[in-house]
Formats: C-alpha cells, structure tokens, sequence
C-alpha cells in the first residue's frame, strides 16, 4: 500500500510548473511556503544574485506570466500585475532556503 498525501503535500506539488521545460515554482508561492513576504523574498535574492545563476532562477516573459495565470487558479492575480514573477528550479528553490535561512539567524 502506497502512502497517502497530506493536503498540505498535494497543494505545494500542484504549486511545481512546467515552464520552459524546467520544473519550477514562482516567487509567490516560494514566499508563501517560507512564510515570508514576496518583497522580502525578492529583496534578499537580489542581494545574493551571484547565488543564483541562469540555470537556478529566471523571469517570466510576459506571454508566459499570462499563460501560468490563465492556467493556473491561485496565480490567476498575475494577470493584473504589473511586474513579472520570477520561476526558481529546484536548484534556485534550495539556494533561496539557505538565503532565508541566513536571514533569519542574522
């Protein structure tokens, strides 16, 4: 017998996107599973930028912020966002942890 998923686990694999052929999760729902505000999130990230290369984080093109907020019901406030998200591979989404991390200890 398998082992059943907390709604908790069912909710953040359905927070994991498909996006330029990379598995991702958005800024705002790397935030929210922090439990940190968006700005704060984004604030130490690009404080840290050499930790975080092409292949760890990227910026959404517009198309791709309309296509994920169509798609996708808890993004769907993207749509009337001025500015685009940022998607964090698994790489980026472990790097921004450990920047977190480093904040809270300071």
């Amino acid at each position: 017998m398998g082992k059943k998923n907390t709604a908790k686990e069912i909710n953040e694999e359905s927070r994991i996107l498909m996006i330029r052929g990379e598995k991702v999760i958005l800024d705002s729902d790397l935030a929210e599973h922090y439990e940190v505000p968006i700005n704060r999130l984004k604030e130490q990230v690009k404080k840290n930028r050499a930790h975080f290369p092409k292949d760890y984080m990227f910026q959404l093109k517009k198309k791709e912020k309309t296509e994920v907020s169509e798609l996708h019901e808890h993004l769907s406030d993207l749509k009337d966002s001025k500015t685009r998200p940022y998607a964090f591979t698994q790489q980026g989404a472990i790097m921004a942890a450990r920047v977190l991390n480093k904040m809270r200890t300071s």
